[in-house]
């Protein structure tokens, strides 16, 4: 049975991403220090999680190596917070400090998404960060806030998608959010 790997950063908001995932298809979960490639296997889809640490104040290079793989996979994957910004750093971006910003902030999506779709173009969703990463080369914006340029991007030949804010804590809009990402992986 075709499963969606939650790849747990150290976030404590990780219970959430496994709850909803779990609502609608089965969910495996791996540590991000102990993930294989083998935890892969019979996966149809990549959620990865939020960290409780700053790219910019630790050296990014052991987690950025653990996910190399994101580079090549047919797969698709989605990065919340840290992982948004792990998968730019893969990708060449760079990360900067920003205003700490840890409220609700409207998300205006500019480019066609398929997380969004069943989505007004703006949406409220909970922040939790205090940085940022440029667009990196191979994928476009999707949508920002008034607090954040990179809100959300996609790549632009792969299903591979970060978003900065947690849908996983944001009431029905962030359900959806995760629920489409869920149809696109089946």
């Amino acid at each position: 049975m075709k499963q969606i790997l939650v790849i747990d950063s150290g976030s404590n908001k990780t219970k959430y991403i496994e709850s909803i995932v779990d609502e609608f298809i089965d969910v495996k979960s791996a540590k991000l220090m102990d993930f294989k490639e083998s935890d892969l296997e019979n996966v149809c889809g990549v959620i990865i999680s939020g960290a409780p640490l700053l790219v910019t104040e630790v050296d990014p290079s052991p987690y950025i190596s653990k996910l190399d793989w994101i580079k090549m996979t047919e797969l698709p994957v989605l990065g919340i917070c840290f992982g948004h910004q792990i998968i730019g750093l893969l990708h060449g971006a760079f990360a900067s400090r920003m205003k700490e910003d840890r409220d609700w902030q409207t998300i205006e999506a500019y480019e066609d998404c398929p997380l969004f779709d069943r989505l007004p173009n703006a949406i409220e969703m909970m922040e939790d960060h205090c940085e940022t990463i440029s667009i990196p080369a191979g994928f476009e914006l999707v949508a920002s806030s008034d607090a954040c340029v990179n809100e959300v991007m996609q790549h632009k030949e792969k299903t591979i998608f970060g978003v900065q804010f947690h849908p996983e804590v944001s009431g029905n809009h962030g359900r959806i959010l995760i629920e489409n990402f869920i149809k696109l992986s089946q």
